[in-house]
């Protein structure tokens, strides 16, 4: 390519788009779904259980693959019909289809399949000159039609492309038709130029991997725009076994062939040493034999691979890295997370520093741009990345004092390193969640962004105020409950009003980018991004601040929110909806003459003052805390996991110790208040409690989309026996806490420059708080309430809500509306008797808290409410005598507009 050409970048994309450009980091392919890489897929594909086959694409993604690679070969499958039907289940997966898909077969008729069927831009693998340039080229005129991109496989009608020769021979020829002929895009072509097996024992096989290498780098420098991939794991086969040996000949591999221009590959990351991280010595005979650097190269590994059998996951601490040279310590003490010697390490080199401030710039900056690289890679994964930001802040913090001195003596020195950017974090107005603001502001943080965190309930005027008084370059929201979401409308509105032109990142469990784009993204010019986890939030916030692309990266957002709000607003259109008349008469009818009511034991309130948290610990979800640290996967399975099975491992432990000193040291104070009442409907969607401290009344909101023939339109208040039936029956609510110490805890820890503690405490209390809602249900079935006492159900059946009756909550799908909490609040005096407040967006404080009501009809299941009519708000304004404006505002996200 000549210099004045302009380079093309490949392309791709799931739901969200990849452009592989020179800046961008090795693309990691995951080949789990690949029926020839992967028994366990192979089995469940075949034993048709593609529930389970789609959690492993999901696992990939979650891993860090950048694109998954589906194959369906097998020949006890129907491969075109297993090929359709899982690209079908995978397209219905937001979280997994967010990433582009290798369509991998070596028929044609399952690549063609699949292509109708996957929807962004995909990669079809593969084609090649196997069977001549007729059916070549008629692959890849359809492959173009398609508009997908292209793996060709350094293969002809000779055969594969086993030396340096025979792969440019075959990729020029390849390149040649492609281009010329077809007109193919040439940055839509991707060459496996084949990887083989090294140390074979064979001379023929010695050039294998230092051939690839070097025709990677000619096809990269004269077949312009294409890139190159391939697999890997093939070059270490000859060490089945003896993964010391085989992570240290990938990583090797790895570092050469990607400096040589190899940009994508299928690698299992958890197969990769750090390149940094090899002993010296398994270094340099890995490199021998890679690079063919001696005759003698297969046997000295060979005989050296015998002394590191199975010693690959040694539990015994090396400190030999303490001998390093000092760049090395700190930066090894960064991306392993360890502060045990950062202090000393950089005392050591502020003492050979001109000034303090150069080490914060030489040596740490240098320790977390690996760090950096690592985690854009999908090498490193979020619980470790918050490890590292624990070491850098208390290098830091020791050198702060040193630097301040400096200012002093010269006041016209440097005030420190130049930050990329300066991001303003803050929790909006009655919202008291920020697990993940915080997690996000240590990604960035740790990406040299300079972070003004605001804290929880901050209000619109201080956040808009404090980002002009810090000239912030981005401000991000963070919001758990419903009524957040019209606090970010606001400000989105009030940025537009004061003349804003930095970018609104937007990001919390009830946020989306339908929201996003429905709601918030009209209200303001400049850019406004939904970011739905920690590790995006570095590559949008790059993307953003990056001067050069800025301009196209944020019009190419608008007008992707903009298509994407359109299509919303065409399907909610296109569905049909009930008045609330209507939809009343279609109510959930129960012949309550037949159905099964138990009297409570025991009706009225009690209170726990003090509960033993131990005793919660049985009933701890875990796989909500897996998923708040960006990894996902079920409990206990994800322990296991072979790509975040080391991590997750990790992460649990320092979870089980950190939770043993909070039962010791009883360092969390858990409280709850509930009771049983008499209640009936009445009015169809009203509940009346009768209470010795006075009656309430719960009013419910009834679903309105059109539903298929005999399905009927929900309300809670279908599960409770009508007034005019004669019948009593009964109803409760509840509210749990387990967040009294949480926030001492963590700004304790938090002082401590410990980010990681700081937020795995509010993780546990979190985890304690869902599990002492678990707990009491169980205890009001069995005992207070007693219409389950012979119930015997394991944790992983409450899990899964296996036991009768239901516990819906204000904020949540089935009673969306916050402003039930009140009337909860009212009837148990909740804030009188534990302790626990509403915010003014009816947040609960501490945000470890949990309330909601108790259903105990055997016919009582979940729904989603959905889409609402304006009529039924108007109804339900009415029935609670409130303004029509303010029921508006906390029913806005189910309102049909």
């Amino acid at each position: 390519m000549s210099k004045q050409e302009k380079r093309k970048y490949l392309k791709l994309s799931g739901l969200e788009p990849m452009i592989v450009s020179a800046d961008t980091n090795f693309i990691n392919v995951g080949e789990r779904t690949n029926v020839a890489g992967s028994r366990k897929f192979l089995r469940l594909v075949k034993e048709e259980k593609f529930d389970e086959a789609l959690d492993i694409a999901r696992h990939q993604v979650e891993g860090g693959a950048q694109v998954i690679d589906i194959n369906m070969d097998d020949g006890l499958i129907d491969g075109k019909e297993a090929m359709i039907r899982f690209l079908n289940l995978i397209m219905a997966e937001p979280d997994i289809a967010r990433v582009p898909i290798m369509i991998d077969s070596s028929k044609w008729e399952i690549i063609e399949a699949g292509l109708q069927v996957v929807q962004g831009k995909c990669v079809v693998n593969s084609i090649s000159l196997k069977e001549g340039e007729e059916e070549f080229i008629a692959h890849a005129k359809a492959v173009k039609r398609y508009g997908a991109a292209v793996i060709v496989m350094a293969f002809d009608e000779v055969g594969q492309a086993d030396n340096y020769e025979r792969r440019l021979e075959i990729s020029k020829r390849s390149y040649d038709i492609l281009v010329n002929q077809v007109k193919f895009p040439p940055e839509d072509i991707i060459f496996d130029l084949n990887i083989f097996p090294v140390a074979t024992g064979m001379d023929e096989h010695r050039r294998n991997a230092i051939d690839f290498i070097e025709a990677t780098r000619w096809v990269r420098e004269n077949l312009a725009h294409c890139s190159v991939s391939g697999g890997v794991s093939n070059v270490s086969f000859s060490f089945r076994g003896n993964n010391t040996v085989r992570e240290a000949m990938h990583s090797v591999f790895l570092y050469h062939a990607i400096k040589a221009g190899m940009n994508m590959g299928i690698v299992n990351p958890a197969m990769l040493e750090i390149y940094d991280d090899i002993p010296k010595d398994l270094l340099e005979y890995v490199e021998d034999v890679i690079l063919n650097r001696r005759d003698d190269a297969t046997e000295r590994l060979l005989d050296f691979a015998e002394t590191v059998v199975g010693t690959s996951k040694e539990k015994t601490v090396d400190l030999s890295w303490r001998l390093e040279p000092l760049q090395d310590r700190i930066t090894r003490a960064l991306v392993k997370g360890i502060d045990q010697y950062i202090v000393e390490d950089v005392e050591e080199a502020r003492q050979n520093a001109d000034k303090p401030i150069e080490v914060i710039e030489g040596n740490l900056m240098t320790g977390m741009n690996v760090v950096g690289d690592l985690f854009g890679s999908g090498k490193m994964f979020l619980p470790q990345v918050v490890k590292s930001a624990r070491v850098m802040k208390r290098a830091v913090a020791h050198l702060l004092p040193y630097i301040e001195e400096e200012k002093k003596k010269n006041p016209t020195s440097s005030n420190g390193q130049e930050n990329a950017g300066k991001v303003l974090m803050a929790t909006v107005k009655g919202d008291v969640h920020d697990i993940g603001k915080n997690i996000v502001s240590v990604v960035l943080g740790c990406n040299n962004y300079e972070i003004v965190d605001m804290g929880v309930m901050v209000p619109p005027e201080k956040i808009i105020q404090t980002a002009i008084d810090e000239q912030v370059d981005i401000i991000g929201l963070s919001g758990l409950i419903t009524p957040s979401l019209d606090e970010m409308v606001y400000l989105a509105k009030e940025m537009e009003r004061k003349n804003f032109n930095i970018p609104l990142l937007i990001g919390g469990a009830t946020t989306s980018k339908a929201h996003t784009a429905v709601k918030i993204d009209p209200q303001y010019k400049n850019a406004v991004v939904h970011v739905n986890d920690a590790s995006r939030a570095v590559t949008v916030v790059g993307d953003l601040l990056n001067k050069r692309s800025n301009q196209k990266y944020v019009g190419d957002l608008k007008e992707d929110y903009e298509k994407f709000r359109e299509g919303f607003l065409k399907r909610t259109k296109q569905k049909e909806y009930l008045s609330i008349h209507d939809a009343r008469k279609n109510k959930y009818s129960i012949d309550w003459q037949t159905s099964e009511i138990v009297a409570p034991n025991e009706l009225g309130i009690k209170t726990i003052e003090d509960q033993n948290l131990q005793a919660l610990e049985p009933y701890i979800d875990w796989t909500p805390f897996f998923r708040s640290w960006d990894l996902h996967g079920k409990y206990p399975a994800i322990l296991t996991d072979e790509i975040v099975g080391e991590q997750a491992t990790s992460l649990f432990n320092d979870a089980q110790e950190l939770l043993q000193k909070v039962f010791d040291e009883k360092l969390l104070g858990a409280k709850a208040v509930y009771g049983i009442f008499k209640a009936n409907s009445i009015n169809d969607d009203d509940i009346d409690i009768s209470s010795e401290e006075g009656d309430v009344t719960f009013r419910t909101l009834r679903q309105q989309l059109k539903k298929h023939a005999q399905k009927p339109n929900f309300a809670l208040s279908d599960f409770i026996a009508p007034k005019e039936s004669g019948i009593q029956d009964y109803m409760g609510c509840f509210c749990v806490t387990t967040g009294f110490g949480t926030k001492e805890l963590a700004t304790a820890f938090e002082a401590d420059h410990d980010d990681y503690n700081s937020i795995m405490i509010k993780a546990l209390a979190d985890r304690l708080a869902e599990a002492f809602a678990e707990y009491l249900h169980q205890k009001v079935r069995k005992k207070d309430w007693g219409y389950a006492d012979n119930e015997v159900l394991s944790n992983e059946e409450l899990i899964k809500e296996a036991y009768k009756g239901i516990r819906p909550a204000p904020g949540y799908p089935a009673c969306p509306d916050h402003l039930e909490k009140i009337t909860i609040w009212e009837l148990l005096k909740v804030k009188e008797r534990i302790g626990v407040e509403l915010t003014e967006s009816l947040a609960m404080w501490p945000a470890a808290s949990v309330s909601g009501y108790y259903f105990a009809n055997p016919e009582a299941r979940y729904f989603g409410l959905g889409k609402i009519k304006e009529d039924q708000v108007k109804d339900f304004a009415v029935r609670k005598n409130i303004d029509f404006e303010y029921a508006k505002k906390w029913l806005n996200p189910n309102l049909i507009e």
